[in-house]
């Protein structure tokens, strides 16, 4: 069966002609392969017209709903997630907005792929074994046989030992079982053994789950080289075994065996591993299938990656003691609280009271740090935004965070400002950080409010910083020097 494999970008419009011509469709199949990309949310509809053509991102007010057998003109398309996505034999791989000046970013989505994976593992390692839910429930079979071949080439192949019990042989001496079974020859109220019992653990290479293992991750491999993602995932396939799943017994027989071995099973890993390789067996295992079987690696929310790869690259310090942050710490402060514990909590009063309720929630910054500049502290409030900004003369205003983000940020600034006063902070900075696929940071301009500037407030600084480079930090956990934003 052909592969049918194209690149598409997150939040460009396209027409019904454009994706049946990208991905090799009649009329029918671009409509199936529409509606079903549209039930789990990685594509949207928005009214065909110049406004449209000319937006790099997707506001809610702009989607429609939309009958898939509408005219190839009547609406426009956009893919509302980074990734890899396989949709029967189609191979779907889209990359993020801000990559506009190629159309086929194999380099790029390679870092991204990595990106992805780190992001997905940052706080535990989860393997998304389905899609959707309800009547859009689709087996995730991309995800688990990514899973399966990055957890054996961390732990390798699942296997069982035997313990081999003989008479002088290697291993350790069992000493019970000698003196209980061996005869000892007395000599100077000493007793010596002529024979020695001894215990020897080796792998069972014979093992039925260490072949199953082996026999999966080859099938595994075979269906990551036919969709052609190997290079792209950089993923090392392997051909461990040359058995297939019809000669470990039928279906049930197969399953009845992984539960058989779970329930004596108290090692975590092999745990997970046994579940995974159940779910593998007892779903639909084949990826690349004419059944429009959905499958994907990726987010719809890949503002998230930005913000927290931003936030660490920048060294973020809203969850890191005051204790440890400035010394001396000034008087009322408990040097156990975070920054974010010290921004104030809004206060109810009814007029029966006579105390107010606090509510928990409160102004949540994205990113502070505190940094030395200049022989200098200072704070810096940044922001993260996934925005392609159009700032530019004779150009509209394209792109740019809303009028809440701006007020949030010299918020957060009053907010702090008690604390920057205590503790003799000499600067504060307030700035957005936007993505762009060129190699230097920009310094693009700011963004204020007059009113709030006039109360002491600092402007709004806006940089957009080279995606490729803050990944780079990011995956190899290198911090970015503040000193480089020229704020």
């Amino acid at each position: 069966m052909k592969i049918v494999s194209s690149f598409v970008r997150e939040q460009h419009r396209y027409t019904k002609n454009q994706i049946r011509s990208l991905f090799s469709f009649d009329e029918m199949g671009v409509e199936r392969f529409i509606k079903n990309l549209k039930s789990y949310g990685i594509l949207k509809t928005v009214a065909n017209n110049k406004d449209q053509l000319d937006m790099t991102d997707l506001l809610d007010e702009d989607v429609q709903i939309t009958d898939e057998t509408a005219g190839n003109d009547d609406c426009l398309y956009v893919f509302t997630f980074v990734g890899v996505i396989t949709c029967g034999n189609r191979v779907i791989k889209v990359y993020p907005k801000y990559l506009m000046s190629q159309s086929t970013p194999t380099v790029e989505m390679t870092q991204i792929i990595k990106v992805l994976e780190r992001y997905s593992h940052s706080d535990e390692q989860i393997v998304n074994l389905f899609n959707g839910d309800g009547d859009n429930r689709s087996f995730n079979i991309l995800a688990v046989i990514l899973y399966l071949l990055n957890d054996y080439f961390e732990y390798g192949i699942y296997n069982n030992t035997e313990d081999i019990i003989g008479v002088n042989g290697e291993g350790d001496i069992l000493w019970q079982r000698t003196i209980d079974d061996g005869f000892a020859i007395i000599e100077g109220n000493r007793p010596f053994y002529t024979e020695m019992f001894t215990r020897k653990t080796i792998d069972d290479d014979q093992d039925y789950f260490k072949r199953l293992h082996e026999c999966v991750l080859t099938e595994c491999s075979q269906q990551l080289r036919e969709a052609g993602l190997e290079e792209l995932f950089e993923m090392e396939t392997v051909d461990l075994s040359e058995e297939t799943l019809s000669s470990f017994g039928d279906k049930e027989f197969i399953l009845d065996r992984i539960l058989a071995e779970l329930s004596i099973q108290f090692n975590t890993h092999r745990q997970m591993l046994l579940k995974t390789l159940y779910t593998y067996i007892s779903q639909d295992r084949r990826m690349m299938e004419e059944n429009q079987g959905l499958s994907m690696f990726g987010t719809t929310a890949f503002h998230r990656v930005w913000e927290v790869a931003c936030a660490e690259v920048f060294n973020n310090k809203l969850d890191t003691p005051i204790g440890r942050l400035v010394k001396p710490l000034a008087a009322g402060y408990n040097p156990k609280d975070k920054l974010i514990d010290i921004i104030e909590h809004p206060k109810w009063q009814g007029s029966d009271m006579k105390k107010p309720k606090e509510p928990k929630d409160t102004l949540i910054p994205d990113t502070i740090t505190i940094s030395k500049c200049d022989d200098t502290d200072w704070f810096i409030i940044f922001d993260a935004k996934y925005y392609l900004l159009q700032l530019e003369d004779g150009k509209p205003l394209r792109g740019n965070p809303g009028i809440g983000d701006i007020t949030k940020q010299y918020l957060y600034q009053l907010a702090y400002q008690r604390f920057i006063r205590e503790h003799n902070i000499a600067a504060v900075k307030n700035c957005f950080l936007m993505p762009t696929e060129g190699n230097e940071i920009v310094e693009k301009g700011t963004a204020r409010m007059d009113m709030l500037s006039n109360l002491g407030l600092e402007d709004i600084q806006i940089r957009l910083l080279p995606a490729e480079r803050i990944f780079s930090c990011y995956l190899n956990r290198k911090l970015l020097s503040i000193e480089e934003l020229h704020l």
